[in-house]
C-alpha cells in the first residue's frame, strides 16, 4: 500500500502540473500525507534547474499552510475530544503539565521537526495540542521548512543529479547531526 501512494506521489512529479502537486503534497504532509514532498521535488529540480528556487518556495509556501491546518487539527480536536476524556480521567492537570514542558522547548521541537526526517505533520498537530504560541510556530516553520527545502534546491542546482542519491539516503541524516550539534551547541553556551 504505502509503496503503490510513494509511487503515485513519484509519477506526479512528471505532471504537466506538477508545481500544484508539490503544493498539494507538501500542504498535506505537513498535516496527514505519509509521503514528504522531496520525492517530487527532487526530480523537478533535476529536470528544471533554472526553477529550482521557485520550486523550493512553492513546496515551503504550501508546507507552512499545512502546517497551520495541523496546528488547527491539534487545537480543534484537542477542544473537542481530548479535554472532556482528561477530564472524566481526572487527568486535566496532567495535560496542562506536558503542554508548559512541550511548549518550553517547542521551538527547538518545530526546528528539529522541520528540517530532519522526523514526521513534521506530528509536531504541528502537537503544536496545537499544546496551544504553542503561533507565531512562534510560524516563524520556527519558515525557518525550518525554508532551510529543508532551500538547501535541497541549492545542492542540486548546483550539482545536479549526481548529488540525487545523497540526497534521498543521507540528507535527513546530516539534518539530524545538525540539529544535534546546534543543540549540543546551545547548551555549552548555557553552561558557560
Amino acid at each position: 500500500m504505502l509503496q503503490r501512494l510513494y509511487n503515485w506521489t513519484l509519477s506526479l512529479a512528471q505532471h504537466p502540473h506538477a508545481l500544484w502537486a508539490l503544493a498539494i503534497v507538501s500542504f498535506a504532509e505537513s498535516s496527514f500525507f505519509p509521503i514528504p514532498p522531496d520525492i517530487i521535488m527532487i526530480p523537478m529540480i533535476i529536470a528544471r534547474p533554472n526553477r529550482a528556487f521557485v520550486i523550493a518556495g512553492v513546496a515551503l509556501v504550501a508546507s507552512v499552510l499545512g502546517g497551520l491546518a495541523g496546528y488547527a487539527i491539534g487545537a480543534f480536536a484537542y477542544d473537542a475530544i481530548g479535554v472532556p476524556i482528561l477530564s472524566a480521567l481526572g487527568k486535566e492537570h496532567a495535560m496542562e503539565a506536558f503542554a508548559e514542558r512541550f511548549n518550553g522547548v517547542g521551538f527547538w521541537a518545530v526546528l528539529a521537526a522541520g528540517v530532519t526526517p522526523f514526521p513534521y505533520k506530528v509536531i504541528t498537530i502537537m503544536s496545537g495540542w499544546t496551544a504553542m504560541p503561533l507565531g512562534t510556530f510560524l516563524v520556527t516553520s519558515v525557518i525550518a521548512r525554508g532551510l529543508r527545502f532551500f538547501l535541497v534546491a541549492a545542492l542540486l542546482w548546483k550539482f545536479g543529479a549526481p548529488i540525487r542519491d545523497f540526497i534521498e539516503k543521507r540528507l535527513g541524516l546530516m539534518f539530524i547531526l545538525f540539529v544535534v550539534l546546534l543543540l549540543a551547541g546551545f547548551y555549552v553556551v548555557k553552561l558557560l
